[in-house]
């Protein structure tokens, strides 16, 4: 098949060329790179906050979902001129320059780069070790309806409600929902996560019959939903609010109210349906900074239950 021409996309006020842009990604419906493009406009205001100021990994498909994902830490060479990076730094002595979005053209050259899924850290390049968002993962076990995943989240509610803290609810665009609670960049990754587990362990104790923190999988029950407290340590990414994932329906990671939580269909939120949402309901995650909280009174249970810092960082 014969490659077709190339566009010039405007955004604001720079442009992304986009070459490629008939070329299938989603072979569910037929959408297309160009289509992605435009799914990522019109979203553009959610995609920016969610993505803000943070290192990004991209996760590529450069012949579409049904070909090889490609993980990309590093901003390649020959990237334009204004598109911003931030350094982090591995284990292994290695570092990588990674994305760090803060234009909707940003995003548009990284689906020129076949990207598709957008996976940030969970702090900011201002001090990429602090950071400012703890990600709640409810991730049901192969058994696990999604039924229970609608009760789990009403019990995360509850107990955040208690503690005085507001979670912000998204599909995760596969099985589960995520929970994301805006907090003080004071604590490194050891203690956010000790943090988490802490929580978690208060979610299993409600839910003993429904909910497990227990960490190797192959020892999970598997009707039952485990509390995904790892994916706030170091290097751990997950895929951000509008971020597309990487299936041929083009599923959405795709914000929610609260009251939205039992009648929810996460499959129904996809690149065909997510714009006109959009459009209507603005970005419901839009008030995420308005109020960062504490961990001291999770600490403190972590704390209690002797819990320690156990929390390797990702290597590379």
């Amino acid at each position: 098949m014969a490659k077709s021409s190339a566009v010039e996309i405007e955004v604001g006020d720079r442009t992304v060329r986009v070459s490629n842009p008939d070329r299938v990604y989603f072979p569910a419906r037929g959408e297309t790179k160009l289509d992605l493009v435009q799914y990522y406009l019109a979203v553009g205001d959610g995609i920016v906050r969610a993505l803000r100021e943070r290192p990004c990994m991209l996760h590529r498909f450069p012949s579409g979902v049904s070909g090889e994902k490609v993980h990309q830490k590093r901003v390649p060479n020959g990237a334009p001129d204004w598109l911003q990076t931030v350094r982090v730094d591995f284990p292994s002595g290695r570092h990588a320059y990674e994305l760090c979005v803060t234009h909707p053209a940003d995003v548009i050259w990284a689906v020129q780069m076949s990207t598709v899924e957008f996976h940030p850290w969970n702090s900011r390049r201002a001090d990429t070790e602090r950071p400012d968002e703890w990600r709640i993962d409810l991730d049901p076990m192969p058994d696990c309806p999604f039924s229970t995943v609608r009760k789990v989240a009403h019990t995360v509610r509850e107990i955040l409600d208690e503690l005085g803290i507001t979670g912000w609810p998204k599909t995760s665009g596969g099985h589960g929902l995520h929970v994301y609670v805006r907090i003080e960049a004071r604590w490194g990754f050891q203690e956010v996560r000790r943090a988490a587990l802490a929580f978690a362990h208060e979610v299993e104790r409600r839910m003993p019959g429904e909910v497990t923190t227990t960490w190797w999988r192959k020892d999970r029950a598997p009707s039952k939903l485990f509390v995904d407290y790892n994916q706030n340590a170091r290097d751990h990414t997950i895929a951000s609010a509008y971020s597309v994932r990487g299936v041929p329906e083009a599923v959405v990671s795709t914000p929610i109210r609260w009251d939205e939580i039992d009648d929810v269909e996460p499959r129904e939120f996809t690149i065909a349906t997510v714009p006109a949402r959009f459009a209507e309901l603005g970005d419901l995650h839009a008030g995420i900074d308005d109020t960062a909280y504490s961990l001291d009174t999770l600490l403190e249970w972590a704390d209690r239950e002797g819990l320690d810092a156990d929390g390797e960082a990702g290597a590379e």
